[in-house]
């Protein structure tokens, strides 16, 4: 299964796309899509769309997993996160492809053991758990992979509860 995991941003939104297969989970592509700091908000919401639009038309993923948004003390900052992941819910909408949605907590589970677990311990194991040489930087980049790699581990329960349900 090729899964694109996203971390939704307004200057970084970090991407990584995932081979996962029983046994084994690689990463094929990572990094991520940036906008201009001084940019108006809307032309930044149409860069980020435009980007996931064109990685999804390039990679061909099966499906993608999305970080869903967290309490932030900053209001302001939550509202425009907010609406980054609703352009990047919106461009995979647009292509069919099936979206997935992780918890910070359910993503630090699934890759570390421990949903409270510092950035550095994430980018550590989503180094170890897909064999890379170094750790994927910026932090938006490991948090995407990491999204994939939660993905990954839950979607044969997915499927299995999909499947039972169907009887």
């Amino acid at each position: 299964m090729l899964i694109l995991g996203i971390d939704p941003g307004t200057a970084i939104v970090g991407y990584g796309l995932v081979e996962a297969r029983p046994g084994q989970t690689r990463a094929l592509v990572y990094d991520c899509i940036r906008t201009p700091a001084g940019e108006e908000p809307c032309r930044r919401l149409a860069t980020i769309y435009a980007g996931i639009r064109e990685l999804i038309e390039r990679l061909q993923p099966e499906t993608m997993a999305v970080e869903e948004l967290f309490f932030n003390k900053n209001s302001k900052t939550a509202l425009a996160v907010g609406q980054a992941r609703g352009v990047i819910l919106l461009a995979a909408a647009h292509t069919g492809l099936p979206v997935a949605e992780y918890t910070p907590l359910e993503v630090k589970q699934a890759v570390a053991g421990f949903g409270r677990a510092p950035k550095e311990q994430v980018q550590r194991m989503v180094q170890a758990l897909l064999g890379l040489a170094e750790k994927p930087r910026p932090d938006d980049v490991a948090d995407a992979l990491a999204v994939a790699v939660c993905h990954a581990s839950f979607a044969p329960w997915l499927q299995r509860e999909k499947e039972v349900a169907g009887r």
